[in-house]
């Protein structure tokens, strides 16, 4: 799954690809944005981890990873 984070004061957006569900990303960015944690803290498909403070946050997009067509036409 593919997580696009946006980050205030930050000209690019963080992208990464992540085997934890839609669910459990979306509970954790619930949980940072109450003030639980304060924290958002996300694993990469590598095993890297994320860590950005809940209030830097600007948004976060959580959708399927996008297959990329290789070619000159879209058949």
């Amino acid at each position: 799954m593919e997580v696009k984070i946006g980050v205030q004061h930050a000209n690019r957006e963080l992208v990464l690809e992540s085997d934890q569900s839609p669910e459990e990303v979306q509970q954790l960015v619930a949980d940072a944005l109450s003030g639980k944690t304060g924290l958002l803290q996300l694993t990469d498909d590598k095993g890297r981890k994320v860590l950005i403070p809940a209030d830097r946050l600007a948004y976060v997009e959580i959708g399927e990873v996008s297959t990329r067509k290789v070619g000159f036409g879209a058949i």
